[in-house]
């Protein structure tokens, strides 16, 4: 089900522009627009879902998905090695600010803990 209000399911449907990194028949990644590491990747899926706290055991196959997809761009970016860091934010306590589910793949610098 698509969002038309939603930003990702505009950029998943192709009304909006991103840096395309990765696609496939579940999800797509592309460069975040306001990069918080020299590397910062969304990993997006394709059907809307608004939070991480929405999901049931029916995504739970494209939740390991994202993450596989996060650790390839890792991987395709050259940061794998040196580390990088996959996170989820949450509902508005949890930082998430546009609410389609997303994975942000960060690397390319020491990531400092506790984050935020």
């Amino acid at each position: 089900m698509k969002t038309s209000g939603c930003l990702f399911c505009q950029i998943v449907g192709r009304q909006q522009p991103a840096a395309m990194i990765y696609e496939d028949e579940r999800c797509i990644a592309f460069e975040d627009a306001y990069p918080k590491a020299p590397v910062h990747v969304l990993v997006v899926p394709r059907r809307h879902i608004t939070t991480l706290a929405d999901c049931t055991g029916e995504e739970e196959g494209l939740l390991g998905h994202l993450l596989l997809v996060a650790a390839r761009v890792a991987q395709e970016k050259g940061i794998a090695d040196s580390g990088f860091r996959a996170v989820i934010n949450a509902n508005a306590g949890g930082g998430q600010t546009i609410y389609h589910l997303h994975v942000h793949m960060m690397g390319g610098r020491a990531m400092r803990w506790p984050p935020g």
